[in-house]
């Protein structure tokens, strides 16, 4: 490989936007709340500097109280949920039941585990059932599983740990989970580059099925943004201001 190629440039000397494989470069994050989880994610999806879909969807259905947020390569996630949703579909008719939030996560972290040297996907596994009640799993990209009262991942997570540490609490109601899930992914959208479009939210709760929400990108919530407005006669005003 050239040395152009390594830093992402044809031999022409252009910006090959394209060159990297499609990627969910994302901020997904699954919570637990007071009878049941919250799932969120935005929706951006990029193939190197290139938006590839500015609409995806990476809350991806397992069975109906089971989901799963994707993160890494968009074809290796697809291609694993899709393998653990048709074992839970098996599942569920043997046992005559919803399949347990448990065995999902241990049939996604053996598949990323077996395949770690040629898949790239990061998934978190949440949902509700009857004898554990609303659980979040999360998997890296190496197989590693950690269950966790909430979890988050992709690019914006890193813009995240210390705002999810100040924020979240035990035995938080469903209104409180939502409103830091959405809070926690718009400050991600607003400093990640790789994060972005419109935020997804799922609430999965006894019912045993999923209730949607869509938050379009000027319905987010607004935060100081840091930014200097030059007011007439060139004072300043905004941003840090207070150099001398």
């Amino acid at each position: 490989m050239s040395m152009l190629s390594h830093c992402g440039l044809r031999d022409n000397g252009m910006l090959d936007l394209k060159e990297d494989e499609v990627s969910t470069g994302t901020t997904i994050i699954a919570a637990t709340y007071d009878g049941g989880v919250i799932i969120g994610a935005d929706s951006r999806t990029t193939t190197g500097a290139y938006i590839a879909n500015r609409v995806t969807d990476k809350l991806t259905k397992v069975c109906d109280n089971i989901y799963c947020c994707r993160s890494g390569s968009a074809a290796d996630t697809q291609a694993i949920t899709d393998i653990v949703a048709y074992y839970m579909d098996l599942t569920s008719i043997q046992m005559g039941e919803p399949p347990l939030v448990k065995a999902a996560a241990s049939v996604f972290r053996n598949l990323i585990y077996e395949n770690r040297h040629q898949l790239t996907a990061g998934v978190i596994v949440a949902g509700w059932d009857k004898r554990f009640g609303g659980q979040v799993y999360a998997i890296t990209v190496s197989g590693t599983i950690v269950q966790q009262n909430i979890s988050i991942g992709g690019s914006g997570s890193s813009y995240l740990y210390g705002f999810m540490d100040s924020q979240y609490k035990d035995g938080m109601t469903e209104k409180e989970c939502q409103d830091l899930v959405l809070n926690a992914i718009s400050l991600a959208i607003k400093r990640d580059g790789s994060s972005g479009g419109v935020v997804r939210l799922g609430v999965i709760n006894h019912t045993g099925s999923i209730q949607r929400k869509l938050f379009l990108g000027d319905e987010l919530p607004k935060f100081y943004d840091n930014v200097l407005v030059m007011k007439p006669r060139g004072e300043i005003c905004g941003g840090d201001a207070t150099m001398a």
